[in-house]
């Protein structure tokens, strides 16, 4: 259930890195489809830059979806999420996140994980921080520490970002770098410790 403020907080300090699932989260749970059976997937821009703040600020990212789509691996290679930090087509998302707690090289205490569904719920139970958008199912909902604002696709995303950046005092100092055009380099540079050379939110 969701969390106190206090114990949330603290919850959120302890976060180094972020999994995130795909339809419900980085986008609205549509599946689109064109009449050859191409799939197509709308991504938030704002989540996208709150991704590339993240990274930009020493938090991993990762990915954990149990479809498998070209536009999810694209999506990634553009926010600078490298191949082995992304699992698609996942059947066992329990197992398959403490794997990827492994490739990070982190204990799952130290995961903040966004589902939106009841497939997501054995992976929110075994993290450090679980997190779902404001639209999420109500059987996740109750079970989650934090909910966010937002949908999913429409800024949840961002929501948990600055939820962790709060807690480790950096949103305010990082909004004010930018109001002031001193953008931290590493912003620019690529994702924080996931090399690549991403184009942008």
């Amino acid at each position: 259930m969701p969390l106190p403020q206090p114990e949330l907080l603290q919850r959120a300090r302890s976060v180094e890195a972020l999994v995130l699932d795909v339809d419900g989260v980085l986008t609205d749970a549509s599946l689109i489809y064109g009449p050859r059976g191409e799939e197509f997937k709308a991504f938030s821009a704002r989540d996208g830059f709150a991704v590339r703040l993240a990274e930009s600020e020493g938090i991993k990212v990762a990915v954990l979806t149990g479809r498998v789509s070209a536009a999810v691996t694209a999506r990634l290679a553009e926010l600078g999420v490298p191949p082995h930090f992304a699992v698609q087509g996942s059947r066992d998302k329990r197992g398959d996140i403490a794997d990827l707690a492994a490739r990070l090289g982190i204990s799952l205490a130290g995961v903040a994980f966004m589902g939106d569904d009841i497939p997501d719920l054995p992976a929110l139970a075994t993290v450090g921080l679980a997190a779902c958008p404001a639209d999420a199912a109500g059987e996740v909902k109750r079970r989650c520490h934090y909910v966010a604002a937002a949908p999913g696709g429409r800024g949840a995303v961002r929501d948990l970002v600055r939820l962790v950046l709060e807690a480790r005092g950096r949103w305010a100092d990082m909004v004010e770098s930018w109001w002031r055009g001193e953008a931290a380099p590493s912003f620019f540079a690529g994702a924080s410790g996931n090399g690549g050379s991403p184009r942008g939110a």
